[in-house]
């Protein structure tokens, strides 16, 4: 039986219109106070630079601020995802329930978002019964350490708890970094593109061909159906 692990933003929505706006802005601000001397917060400027640097370093702005600087996953994760109005800042297309519906398998949602925000996400998007397992990041521990996406030694722990065959496994994703993990473990990937140009990583946007580690590209997931050929 095929199945399919679905990332969430900007792969079952589109979150560079707003809520990746929203959550840089919260996170600099965090930083900011974190790296600041306790009266003043930290300038702009050593924000991004302390911010790229544990993100090219870890992978996850998140991994650095824990080992250098003391702070707690779930604090960081609260304070990134404050949202005024996060339904109003959703913006997916249409058909993704019956999308679901006609991809033949088991679906699972893995994404480095935390839980709550997830939840509320998918719940709107009316996709929640769809998904036989929600894996946000506070699942991602691995030996007493955080491993989001694109840790290898995440994969390798979801796919011996949930008895996964790695060759009867999909990644659904936006990232290629973590496409390239699930490739190296023998997973079959989907590159999802449509939202790139506005909010992706910047190791994302400067792929200008079909990398050997990417089955199918798309623009939708939408459009996967069409794609299960090359896919088993």
């Amino acid at each position: 039986m095929i199945t399919w692990l679905f990332d969430l933003d900007n792969t079952l929505h589109n979150a560079s219109h707003a809520i990746f706006p929203a959550i840089h802005a919260n996170m600099n601000a965090y930083l900011a106070q974190v790296l600041g001397d306790g009266e003043t917060p930290a300038d702009p400027a050593h924000v991004n630079a302390v911010r790229n640097h544990y993100w090219k370093r870890y992978g996850a702005t998140l991994l650095g601020m824990i080992r250098h600087h003391d702070v707690r996953a779930e604090d960081f994760l609260r304070e990134a995802h404050r949202f005024d109005d996060l339904f109003d800042m959703i913006r997916a297309e249409r058909g993704l329930v019956r999308l679901l519906q006609r991809l033949p398998g088991r679906k699972i949602l893995l994404t480095n978002a935390p839980r709550r925000y997830s939840q509320e996400v998918v719940r709107h998007l009316g996709l929640h019964r769809h998904f036989a397992h929600h894996v946000p990041i506070e699942a991602m521990w691995v030996h007493r350490q955080l491993r989001p996406k694109p840790s290898k030694i995440l994969l390798k722990k979801l796919l011996k708890q949930y008895r996964i065959a790695p060759g009867q496994t999909i990644l659904v994703e936006d990232t290629v970094a973590n496409l390239k993990s699930a490739k190296s473990l023998g997973l079959r990937t989907a590159w999802i593109t449509g939202y790139m140009s506005a909010g992706a990583p910047t190791s994302t946007r400067h792929v200008t061909k079909l990398p050997a580690y990417v089955d199918v590209k798309v623009k939708s997931v939408r459009r996967l159906p069409a794609s299960l050929s090359r896919l088993r």
